[in-house]
């Protein structure tokens, strides 16, 4: 298996850099981040060097309720259009930034930063919304030619972003309605790399890339863990979200919810060498979420993964066609569109629940009722292959589940070269339904019967 573990990734950055005065020379330089083996089909825009003499150090403020967010956007204003922005001291951000302005820069993060969770209900009400989901952001950055890394080589607590997610779990163990923000997103950024930093325990998801184009991240390492044996709500790895032309690649991810998510209108995606502990998967959607709305899914490559101890592997989850009450904030069906043209290639699976998901009948447990209304959403084009190693006890002999809604619903969906085993040793099985059985390299049998488990959706 070509996967490399972290430590190799972290071995692999030597990534120490350009100084021009006093104070520069443990700059890291800017790393040559490259997809590889594959990429999303043409080049990424060229980013020039930055101009050697221009640095802006992110001031530190001395306060103990300081709040770091004002001198941040002004050294990047500072730095703007050539400059490179050092974040080499501990920051703490207690407001939203609005950093969508960003053009031709350099930010460099071998310090940590931190948002302030002294307050959980103020980010309910100050951070920047998404109707998609519910979700919102502490921050979000877009823009044109922007580089953000760090250096895995300095020690745990260095180049780091840190949500501060226990006191919003915590919260949330005695209110599901709480808003959480996410960590970080690229939004309305064109050409941008991500690479050698540290995420720490974000509320929500770890990232969302979104309305974005020529993306690539790398060489990261995603950690969200809590205290005390408190639940970690959501927590996604990556999300995806009208986008086009991203990587992701080379990193590791621990966390509760999907190691990465391809959501509404996400193309020319590749997702790479990955090491994932703790998740749903790599999954296509939710999708179909949305009535009246049209949820494109299209050129995915998803190469060389390995998911431990997940409740799903390589996952495909789309809406039913009625309206789905699931959760708190997460609720709907009946929106149309298309998944098409989609390669998951070279997985390992080591004691996951399920190796194949394939659903239509996404947060609902009324099999029945995903039945008489069948998914507005079809999916076709689909290959699943080389996919090897073990599943968990859970639902032993079965592996997993290849179920549309109708007959119409899914067209040339392939599984080729499984070798999945099962701790008992029987022959692995998969329930499947509305599938061309001839094009599927493994064992069905019936869906069963009674209400889907939703714990995962």
């Amino acid at each position: 298996m070509r996967l490399n573990s972290v430590g190799s990734f972290v071995a692999a950055l030597a990534l120490l850099s350009p100084a021009l005065a006093t104070g520069h020379n443990k700059i890291p330089s800017r790393p040559d981040v490259v997809p590889g083996p594959y990429n999303f089909g043409r080049p990424m825009p060229h980013s020039p060097p930055r101009h050697k003499g221009r640095y802006c150090h992110v001031k530190q403020g001395c306060d103990k309720d300081r709040d770091d967010g004002p001198n941040i956007v002004r050294a990047l204003h500072q730095c703007n259009n050539g400059g490179t922005v050092v974040f080499d001291k501990s920051y703490v951000i207690g407001s939203p930034l609005d950093l969508t302005f960003l053009k031709h820069i350099d930010i460099v993060i071998t310090g940590n930063i931190a948002f302030d969770d002294s307050d959980v209900y103020y980010w309910a009400n100050n951070s920047f919304k998404y109707e998609f989901q519910n979700q919102s952001v502490y921050w979000k950055l877009g823009g044109e030619d922007v580089n953000i890394y760090g250096d895995l080589t300095l020690e745990e607590g260095k180049s780091v972003i840190d949500g501060k997610g226990q006191a919003f779990w915590e919260e949330m163990a005695v209110n599901k309605a709480l808003f959480r923000p996410m960590l970080f997103a690229f939004d309305g950024m064109k050409g941008a790399t991500m690479s050698n930093l540290r995420m720490r325990n974000p509320p929500n998801w770890f990232n969302i890339i979104a309305n974005s184009t020529d993306i690539i991240v790398s060489n990261m390492d995603l950690r969200a863990e809590s205290l005390n044996g408190v639940k970690i709500a959501n927590s996604d790895g990556w999300d995806t979200y009208r986008s086009d032309r991203v990587v992701i690649q080379d990193s590791f991810i621990r966390n509760t919810d999907d190691c990465v998510s391809f959501k509404p209108n996400s193309t020319n995606v590749v997702v790479q060498n990955l090491e994932c502990i703790g998740s749903h998967g790599i999954s296509i959607g939710s999708i179909g979420q949305y009535v009246n709305q049209t949820d494109i899914v299209e050129n995915l490559h998803i190469y060389n993964i390995s998911m431990t101890n997940a409740s799903d592997f390589a996952r495909i989850k789309v809406w039913p066609g009625v309206q789905t009450n699931f959760q708190t904030h997460l609720v709907g069906g009946g929106g149309s569109g298309y998944v098409r043209n989609v390669t998951y290639d070279l997985l390992h699976s080591i004691n996951n629940d399920r190796a194949i998901t394939i659903t239509q009948c996404y947060g609902q447990s009324n099999k029945t009722l995903c039945n008489e209304f069948p998914a507005n959403l079809t999916i076709e084009d689909v290959t699943m292959k080389n996919i090897w190693g073990t599943t968990s006890e859970k639902l032993d002999p079965q592996a997993g589940t290849l179920v549309c809604s109708a007959p119409d619903r899914c067209n040339n969906i392939k599984v080729e070269n499984i070798t999945v085993t099962v701790p008992s040793g029987k022959p692995p099985v998969y329930e499947c339904r509305n599938m061309d059985n001839s094009l599927l390299q493994l064992t069905c049998i019936e869906e069963s019967d009674g209400d889907r488990d939703t714990s995962q959706g």
